[in-house]
Parts: structure tokens; C-alpha cells; sequence
């Protein structure tokens, strides 16, 4: 982050699913710059961070993920990151 960014989480962020069940998160961003890169990771309790996706937003158009369940996509100032199966 640059002085002035910020993300924050959307408010209801407590998912309780069934295996096999598409869940999706999401965030909100503010910046001022142009090759916007927004990473998802998974954390267990007392783990380490865990990459699994990040994706491209504005000018940037880049992708990358871990596992083909997770996609992520973007907006102007949203990211949304997807888990199936």
C-alpha cells in the first residue's frame, strides 16, 4: 500500500459453507494508482499466510493463482476472490 490506499474487508465475514459449495469474498480498494495488484491469501490459525490467487486491476491486467478453484476478479475499486468445490 501507498500512503492514501486502503482495503477493507466487505462486513459479513464470518462463511460457513458445506464442502462442495461456491464461496465467494470480497473487498473494497481506494488508490490513486494505475497498475493495481490485489493478492489473496489463506492464514490458519498460528499458520502462515498461504498464496492463492492475486489479480491485475485497472491498467494491470495480470493474473496468477495456485489452484484453478480460485479466480479472482476485479473492478475499478472492488476484487472479488471465488472458491468452487
Amino acid at each position: 500500500l501507498v500512503s492514501g490506499d486502503s482495503i477493507e474487508p466487505d462486513k459479513e465475514k464470518n462463511v460457513i459453507t458445506i464442502e462442495r459449495e461456491t464461496v465467494k469474498m470480497s473487498c473494497s480498494y481506494s488508490t490513486n494508482g494505475d497498475n493495481v495488484r490485489l493478492f489473496w491469501y489463506r492464514q490458519y490459525p498460528n499458520g502462515e499466510l498461504l498464496f492463492l490467487a492475486y489479480k491485475g486491476a485497472r491498467s494491470w491486467k495480470n493474473t496468477d493463482t495456485t489452484d484453478p478453484r480460485f479466480q479472482s476478479t476485479t473492478s475499478h475499486t472492488t476484487t472479488e476472490l471465488n472458491i468452487t468445490d
